[in-house]
């Protein structure tokens, strides 16, 4: 039997999410109803959905339609689009992506802390894993010269998330070449999970796939994008001999992500740009409520995300062993789901999702503050 190691952060969530009266633990921006897809494009949107009231729900384009792979092929700059794959969102696409390329004995470096499948689906695989560590002193960031050291001449795989769960820490270009040229010194393979955009246009960022032939970005339309309940996500790259082989796992595992799936993701990507105006204007309004917050709150501090999603705040006077102990408290007398730092191995701070509306963000803040002063 596979050891599967539980998922702590989902584990979290399953658990107590539908318990919640405010919840400021989700990590996407607020999402979209179909009703705002649709008015993306008025006249087409509606000529979309009479169109799929007709369609027959067939497996439709296996492997993602044209006009899904087109429109994620323009988010790379140099990507064919028969090397782009739809999947299960970019869980599903990690999943894959790993299991394509890993078997027992192969050293993986990943990330660490960070979105945990990165980190224990390789291990479960077989490989041995090297923790490549963040540090809080320095922004949520790895250090370089720590990679150099744990590379091996068998290392197949660095694993890294940009902008990385849950901290919001993003590795910029300067730094990624710097670990493309690490990888490439053994040949490495680089998995970047790159669901949580930066909407800094300031901010110098590439998606891995650009930067390296053997790099592997996935991605989804679950944070930045806010449609989470289709479920879509892809993987890009430029590697033929690794796209071949993840095709081969998909007809085990997915086969296709489905016609109506498909059509709503492809409209959504169609029209990003409005789709991630919306969303800047969210974090832009959010992020000042949350630096608000904390900047009056003496029981807490935070490295700020630079306009990504998802945040990471520590709690000043609380015992660390004791942050699930308070999130439960948190949950269980005032109504708000926070997911605790030892969800990521990371005790004593607590992931908040600030993109949701703002009445529940600016209530959930209010909440847990009355709960770090009431907890005992």
């Amino acid at each position: 039997m596979m050891n599967l190691v539980q998922f702590g952060c989902e584990d979290w969530l399953n658990n107590w999410e539908k318990s919640a009266k405010i919840d400021i633990a989700q990590s996407t921006i607020s999402s979209l109803t179909l009703e705002d897809i649709l008015n993306l494009e008025p006249d087409s949107g509606v000529a979309i959905l009479e169109k799929l009231k007709k369609e027959t729900f067939s497996y439709g384009w296996i492997e993602g339609s044209p006009q899904f792979k087109n429109e994620v092929s323009k988010l790379y700059k140099n990507i064919k689009t028969d090397n782009i794959l739809s999947t299960n969102g970019a869980t599903g696409a990690n999943f894959i992506a790993v299991l394509g390329l890993i078997e027992p004995g192969d050293h993986v470096i990943a990330e660490y802390p960070t979105y945990q499948q990165l980190y224990d689906w390789p291990r479960t695989l077989g490989a041995e894993v090297d923790y490549w560590n963040v540090y809080e002193e320095e922004d949520w960031h790895p250090r370089l010269e720590e990679l150099r050291a744990l590379v091996k001449k068998n290392t197949k795989l660095i694993c890294i998330n940009n902008a990385a769960q849950p901290t919001g820490a993003i590795l910029n270009t300067v730094f990624l070449k710097e670990v493309v040229e690490i990888a490439r010194s053994v040949g490495a393979y680089i998995l970047s999970d790159e669901v949580y955009l930066p909407l800094n246009s300031e901010i110098d960022y590439s998606p891995i796939a650009d930067l390296y032939d053997k790099g592997i970005s996935t991605n989804s339309l679950s944070k930045t994008y806010s449609v989470p309940g289709i479920r879509v996500g892809w993987i890009a790259t430029k590697d033929d001999f690794l796209v071949n082989n993840i095709r081969k796992i998909r007809d085990y595992t997915l086969i296709c992500t489905g016609v109506f799936d498909d059509a709503i993701a492809a409209l959504v990507l169609k029209h990003k740009d409005k789709v991630l105006c919306r969303s800047r204007s969210i974090v832009l309004n959010n992020l000042a409520i949350l630096k608000a917050w904390v900047e009056n709150e003496p029981l807490v501090s935070m490295i700020y995300p630079d306009m990504v999603s998802v945040s990471f705040v520590k709690f000043e006077k609380l015992a660390p062993e004791r942050t699930e102990e308070f999130a439960e408290y948190l949950l269980k007398e005032k109504g708000v789901l926070i997911v605790p730092g030892n969800r990521f191995d990371m005790p004593g701070h607590a992931r908040i999702g600030y993109c949701t509306d703002e009445k529940t963000l600016r209530t959930g803040l209010e909440l847990l503050s009355e709960a770090l002063r009431e907890f005992k």
